[in-house]
Protein backbone atom coordinates (compact mmCIF):
# COMPACT_ATOMS: atom_id res chain seq x y z
CA UNK A 1 0.00 0.00 0.00
CA UNK A 2 1.21 3.48 -0.84
CA UNK A 3 2.09 6.37 1.50
CA UNK A 4 2.07 10.01 0.61
CA UNK A 5 3.19 13.14 2.27
CA UNK A 6 2.37 16.39 0.94
CA UNK A 7 4.41 19.41 2.03
CA UNK A 8 1.71 22.44 2.19
CA UNK A 9 3.03 25.46 1.23
CA UNK A 10 6.55 25.35 2.31
CA UNK A 11 7.08 28.45 0.28
CA UNK A 12 9.59 31.43 1.02
CA UNK A 13 6.77 34.11 1.65
CA UNK A 14 5.29 32.19 4.23
CA UNK A 15 8.56 31.09 5.59
CA UNK A 16 10.46 34.65 5.94
CA UNK A 17 9.22 36.45 3.82
CA UNK A 18 6.08 38.89 3.66
CA UNK A 19 4.12 36.50 5.98
CA UNK A 20 6.58 34.70 7.44
CA UNK A 21 6.93 33.97 11.44
CA UNK A 22 9.76 32.64 13.68
CA UNK A 23 8.09 29.39 13.93
CA UNK A 24 7.75 29.21 9.94
CA UNK A 25 11.49 29.77 10.11
CA UNK A 26 11.90 27.11 13.24
CA UNK A 27 10.32 24.22 11.64
CA UNK A 28 12.46 24.60 8.01
CA UNK A 29 15.51 22.23 9.33
CA UNK A 30 12.38 19.50 10.58
CA UNK A 31 10.63 19.67 7.13
CA UNK A 32 13.46 19.02 5.20
CA UNK A 33 14.35 15.56 7.33
CA UNK A 34 10.64 14.61 6.16
CA UNK A 35 11.23 14.89 3.14
CA UNK A 36 14.85 13.48 2.54
CA UNK A 37 13.44 10.30 4.79
CA UNK A 38 9.75 9.93 3.47
CA UNK A 39 9.62 6.46 1.45
CA UNK A 40 6.28 6.75 0.01
CA UNK A 41 5.37 9.79 -2.86
CA UNK A 42 5.70 13.41 -2.36
CA UNK A 43 3.61 16.01 -3.09
CA UNK A 44 4.47 19.83 -2.78
CA UNK A 45 1.69 22.58 -3.23
CA UNK A 46 2.43 26.05 -3.62
CA UNK A 47 0.04 29.04 -3.03
CA UNK A 48 -0.08 30.68 -6.37
CA UNK A 49 -1.66 34.17 -6.52
CA UNK A 50 -1.24 36.72 -10.00
CA UNK A 51 -0.79 39.97 -10.01
CA UNK A 52 -4.32 41.20 -9.47
CA UNK A 53 -4.39 39.23 -6.02
CA UNK A 54 -5.22 42.93 -4.05
CA UNK A 55 -8.49 42.80 -6.37
CA UNK A 56 -9.68 38.92 -5.24
CA UNK A 57 -11.76 38.70 -2.17
CA UNK A 58 -8.64 36.68 -0.21
CA UNK A 59 -6.87 40.18 -1.21
CA UNK A 60 -9.31 42.21 0.52
CA UNK A 61 -9.37 39.65 3.35
CA UNK A 62 -5.98 39.79 3.68
CA UNK A 63 -4.48 42.38 2.27
CA UNK A 64 -0.68 41.59 2.19
CA UNK A 65 0.77 40.75 -1.29
CA UNK A 66 2.26 37.11 -1.12
CA UNK A 67 2.88 34.32 -3.21
CA UNK A 68 2.57 35.91 -6.48
CA UNK A 69 3.59 33.55 -9.77
CA UNK A 70 6.91 34.05 -10.72
CA UNK A 71 8.59 35.63 -7.48
CA UNK A 72 11.13 34.84 -5.35
CA UNK A 73 8.54 34.70 -2.37
CA UNK A 74 6.33 32.30 -4.76
CA UNK A 75 8.54 29.60 -4.97
CA UNK A 76 9.25 26.87 -2.65
CA UNK A 77 12.11 26.67 -0.35
CA UNK A 78 15.11 26.41 -1.24
CA UNK A 79 16.00 23.77 1.11
CA UNK A 80 13.43 21.32 0.02
CA UNK A 81 13.77 22.08 -4.03
CA UNK A 82 17.37 20.83 -3.48
CA UNK A 83 15.84 17.25 -2.09
CA UNK A 84 12.51 17.10 -3.16
CA UNK A 85 11.55 14.26 -5.51
CA UNK A 86 7.75 15.29 -6.18
CA UNK A 87 4.92 16.59 -8.01
CA UNK A 88 4.39 20.34 -7.13
CA UNK A 89 0.41 21.30 -7.11
CA UNK A 90 -0.06 25.11 -7.51
CA UNK A 91 -3.37 25.69 -6.17
CA UNK A 92 -5.14 29.48 -5.92
CA UNK A 93 -6.94 29.01 -2.72
CA UNK A 94 -6.47 27.56 0.78
CA UNK A 95 -7.35 23.69 0.07
CA UNK A 96 -6.86 22.28 -3.82
CA UNK A 97 -9.24 20.40 -4.99
CA UNK A 98 -6.97 18.73 -7.57
CA UNK A 99 -4.78 17.53 -4.75
CA UNK A 100 -8.26 15.47 -3.82
CA UNK A 101 -8.52 14.38 -7.14
CA UNK A 102 -5.00 13.33 -7.60
CA UNK A 103 -5.08 11.44 -4.33
CA UNK A 104 -8.53 9.56 -5.45
CA UNK A 105 -6.67 8.57 -8.67
CA UNK A 106 -3.70 6.95 -6.80
CA UNK A 107 -6.18 5.15 -3.85
CA UNK A 108 -7.85 3.58 -7.32
CA UNK A 109 -4.73 2.27 -9.12
CA UNK A 110 -2.92 1.24 -5.63
CA UNK A 111 -4.65 1.83 -2.03
CA UNK A 112 -3.10 4.24 -0.41
CA UNK A 113 -2.20 3.34 3.49
CA UNK A 114 -1.92 6.83 5.06
CA UNK A 115 -1.31 10.47 3.57
CA UNK A 116 0.65 12.55 6.15
CA UNK A 117 0.66 16.62 5.66
CA UNK A 118 3.10 18.80 6.94
CA UNK A 119 3.77 22.60 6.22
CA UNK A 120 1.88 26.12 6.24
CA UNK A 121 0.23 27.41 8.20
CA UNK A 122 -1.40 25.10 10.16
CA UNK A 123 -4.73 27.13 10.69
CA UNK A 124 -5.41 27.73 7.17
CA UNK A 125 -3.85 25.67 4.29
CA UNK A 126 -2.95 22.41 6.57
CA UNK A 127 -6.24 22.40 8.02
CA UNK A 128 -7.93 22.98 4.64
CA UNK A 129 -6.18 20.39 2.39
CA UNK A 130 -6.53 17.58 5.42
CA UNK A 131 -9.84 18.12 5.75
CA UNK A 132 -10.36 17.89 1.67
CA UNK A 133 -8.27 14.56 1.80
CA UNK A 134 -10.39 13.25 4.62
CA UNK A 135 -14.11 14.02 2.67
CA UNK A 136 -12.21 12.83 -0.68
CA UNK A 137 -10.81 9.49 1.47
CA UNK A 138 -12.92 8.83 4.22
CA UNK A 139 -11.56 5.74 4.89
CA UNK A 140 -7.94 6.46 3.84
CA UNK A 141 -5.67 7.55 7.47
CA UNK A 142 -5.12 11.21 7.25
CA UNK A 143 -2.49 12.49 9.43
CA UNK A 144 -0.45 15.81 10.42
CA UNK A 145 2.91 16.54 12.06
CA UNK A 146 2.20 18.87 14.15
CA UNK A 147 6.27 18.84 15.02
CA UNK A 148 6.34 19.96 10.56
CA UNK A 149 3.82 22.71 10.82
CA UNK A 150 3.41 26.47 12.24
CA UNK A 151 0.21 28.43 12.14
CA UNK A 152 0.01 32.36 11.58
CA UNK A 153 0.54 32.17 15.90
CA UNK A 154 1.06 29.59 18.02
CA UNK A 155 -1.94 29.38 19.30
CA UNK A 156 -3.92 29.35 16.33
CA UNK A 157 -2.25 26.46 15.59
CA UNK A 158 -2.99 24.32 18.91
CA UNK A 159 -6.67 25.01 17.81
CA UNK A 160 -6.39 23.94 13.94
CA UNK A 161 -4.63 20.44 15.71
CA UNK A 162 -7.62 20.37 17.77
CA UNK A 163 -10.17 20.59 15.43
CA UNK A 164 -8.30 18.71 12.96
CA UNK A 165 -8.18 15.89 15.44
CA UNK A 166 -12.20 16.52 16.14
CA UNK A 167 -12.27 15.40 12.63
CA UNK A 168 -10.74 11.78 13.08
CA UNK A 169 -7.02 13.26 11.82
CA UNK A 170 -4.65 11.62 13.54
CA UNK A 171 -1.75 14.67 14.99
CA UNK A 172 1.63 13.29 15.03
CA UNK A 173 4.51 14.58 17.58
CA UNK A 174 2.79 17.31 19.27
Amino acid sequence: MKQFLIVVDMQKDFIDGSLGTPEAVAILPKVAEKVRSFEGEIIFTRDTHETDYMSTLEGKNLPVPHCIRGTDGWEIAPELTAIRNGTVIDKPTFGSVELGKLLVAANTEEPIEKVTLVGLCTDICVLSNALLIKAHLPEVEVAVDASCCAGVTPESHLTALAAMKMCQIAIENQ
